[in-house]
Parts: structure tokens; sequence; C-alpha cells
């Protein structure tokens, strides 16, 4: 499964030293910098099922253990388990399941310094297997993958000396509620990815009623559970969202932008690096304030844009993973034909035009907080749904009510 998400905004020096994981498609979330204060090798995690349902839940703490670059996954109480070597065809991995709470109660387990995924699922345990390249995640997009009928999510983290940063995450799928927190020395605690009263039933009600094909990005199981929807980019990949659907509103941006200036400020603390745009044939591009070229790009397709990829690929360099991940943004959230600077951040501008993310557009409306991952680089302008301490004190996962 593809998983494309850096640090969008930070400086130029911690984009730089982003941590970087090894073939189990994990994506860390924390520049790796010196501890303010130390962070102790495990802290706790309390895992609350407010879910209202009366399956039992299984919990996965799965990734790549950052003392030794080891993928892996910890029990309960914060050991690390290396994988044993994989198999063509892959093979069962261990079980590392956590049996989670029932309904209405809470259990606590222990976070190593690790940089990975919480999985939970719902009513059975998933199916992971190991390949000779790494761990095989589920692939949501794939029908005949053996957990496409189970019903789970997931959440993004990395623990390390520098603290604590955890996400709750839609860049692959829309599916079972949750939220995610943090409690700081001060005993305060941030908390975000809850979504609204309503809000789980109401964001596949306004997808099932958005035209252009994105109703098909929701997966119901024959029991009539609905599991999940599909972001756009595995919409496309498995077929059932149109791969020209972002064709029209790139069109109009290629034709402004050949005659007049796309101008990027990619880092908020740097407002003097600027980068200036203009398209010439497939090509836009780059320009430094001395007028060099730095980078140009292709005219992107849909799937480069919701995926943050291909056409619109961002290596972790200073220069053009910076601009392309703003591009990235810009496009997602239709803000390239009313604003010539970018990023733009104000929220009251972005999926104005009727040709954009529909998906990362109807997830932000119904979060509480209006803060999510609905794309790989939805954290432009600081619209992620993460909290992140230097020294946490205690983390949450909670799993919050379908209705």
């Amino acid at each position: 499964m593809r998983k494309r998400k850096a640090p969008a905004t930070r400086s130029a020096t911690s984009a730089a030293v982003a941590v970087a994981l090894a073939a189990a498609g994990l994506t860390a979330l924390a520049p790796a910098a010196p501890a303010a204060a130390a962070v102790p090798e495990t802290i706790a995690l309390t895992f609350t099922n407010n879910s209202g349902r009366s399956e039992p839940v299984y919990i996965y703490d799965l990734g790549t253990q950052l003392s030794t670059g080891r993928q892996g996954w910890a029990d309960a109480g914060g050991t690390f388990h290396a994988w044993p070597g994989g198999a063509n065809p892959p093979a069962p991995a261990p079980d590392a399941a956590i049996a989670g709470p029932a309904n209405g109660q809470s259990i606590t387990i222990r976070l190593p310094k690790f940089s990975g995924r919480i999985y939970f699922s719902y009513g059975q345990k998933l199916v992971f297997k190991l390949a000779t390249g790494g761990l095989v995640q589920p692939a949501v997009q794939n029908p005949s993958d053996p957990n496409s009928n189970i019903l789970f999510n997931w959440s993004e983290y990395t623990l390390n000396d520098s603290g604590l940063w955890l996400n709750s995450t839609q860049v692959d799928m829309f599916s079972a509620p949750y939220a995610v927190g943090v409690k700081a020395p001060d005993g305060t605690t941030k908390s975000t990815g809850h979504l609204k009263p309503g809000g789980y039933q109401g964001f596949f009600n306004s997808l099932r009623s958005q035209p252009g094909g994105w109703a098909n990005l929701i997966r119901t199981r024959a029991d009539g559970t609905v599991l999940r929807a599909l972001a756009p980019g595995h919409g496309i990949e498995s077929g059932a969202l149109p791969a020209t659907v972002l064709s029209d509103y790139v069109n109009r941006v290629w034709s402004k932008y050949s005659t007049s200036t796309l101008t990027v400020t990619p880092f908020a603390d740097q407002p003097n690096t600027k980068y200036f745009g203009r398209v010439s044939g497939n090509v836009m591009n780059f320009t430094n304030t001395a007028g060099a070229v730095v980078t140009s790009f292709q005219k992107p397709d849909s799937d480069s844009i919701f995926g943050c990829y291909k056409l619109l690929d961002a290596p972790n360099d200073l220069v053009r993973g910076p601009i392309s991940r703003t591009l990235c943004a810009a496009y997602n959230r239709s803000t390239l034909l009313t604003n010539p600077n970018q990023p733009d951040t104000s929220a009251a501008g972005f999926y104005q035009d009727a040709v954009t993310n529909q998906y990362a557009r109807k997830i932000h409306a119904q979060m509480a907080d209006g803060a999510a991952y609905a794309f790989a680089f939805d954290d432009v302008g600081h619209h992620e749904s993460l909290v992140h301490d230097g020294n946490p004190q205690q983390a949450y996962v909670t799993l919050d009510p379908f209705s």
C-alpha cells in the first residue's frame, strides 16, 4: 500500500532530517531533533472503546524500532518483537493482536520508541503476511485482500527522543471513527479526530449524493455493514472513480499560468524563499529569485494529485519536495485559480471549485475541529489531525460512536 506523507511547513533544517522508514511502507511523522526533555523508552496509551458496537476489538502496534531500524511489532507491555524472515508467496505473520476493550471499557498498553501504525479491527483479527521484502499490509483497494471484509482502521505515530507525534488519518480510506490525544507535563490533553455529532453517517450520505462517481468509493459488506470509503487515488486504481475526474481543473490551471505567474513560498518561517511557476507547453517550470530554473513538473493527472506522487513527487529535499507538496495541497483544495500565491492556508477558500477533491472536502466538513489527514499533504497550512508533545505523559486512542 502506498503511503505518502511528510512534514509540510517545517523549516528547511527540520524537514531535511525527517525520520525515514524501511520497506514496511510506514511513514514517519516526526523530525529527529535534540530532545528538550528525556522521553522514556515506553509511554502509556489508553485505548477506550466508545463505539457502541458489541464485537470484540483487536489492536496491533506495528512498525520500525527506531534504535535498530528493525521492523516488527510491540506487545501490550511495549516489548518489541522483530518479524521473522518472509517468504514468496508471503507467509502468515506471527499473531501480534492485543485484545482490546469491550464497549464502554478502556485498557492501557505501552508504546515503545517506534514509528508505525496502531491498527484496530472489529469482530475478527486482521490478516498480516510476511513477504521477502517485509510486512504485507492490508490493501483496502483490493477486493481480494483477506482483510477487505473486515471493519478496521489505523492511526500513525512516531515516538522518539523528541516526543510523540500521533495522528488520525484518512489518506487511504475513511472508516471506523476514532480520535487521538496526548497528555502534556502540565496535565493538559490535546486531542483531534472526533467527528461532529452525526458526522460518520453524514459523511457517507454526502458522498452518496455527490455526482461524478464519488459514491462508488463506498465499500459495503454483504451483511450491509458499511466498511469504508476509499480515498480517491485508490478509487482510480480500482476503477471506481474516473481517472479524468480532476482534468478540467488541471486544464484551467495550465491555461491560467501560461500567461501569469504562480508564486510558491513553501516555508512559513522563510518568507524570502520564493519560487515562481510558469507553464510552457506540457511543463510548469519553477525559477528562484535569481531567475534560474530549479525544478519542473509535467502536467499532472488526477492520481498524481490525489496521491501527491508520480508527476507530483515530493522528495525529502529543500526545493522540489516543498514546491510539490504546496502544489499538491493547492490542487486537492482547488485554490490555484483563486490565489496565485501559495500556499493558501485559509480554509474558507478550500474546495470551492466544482472540480475538487470531494472526498477531502466532505471529511473536513464532518470533523469537530475541522482537522483531518484526507490527503498526503493535508498538513500544508496546519489543517492536519495531529497531536504532538515533546515530553508526552500519556497517549490516547478513542473509538468513537458510529451514530
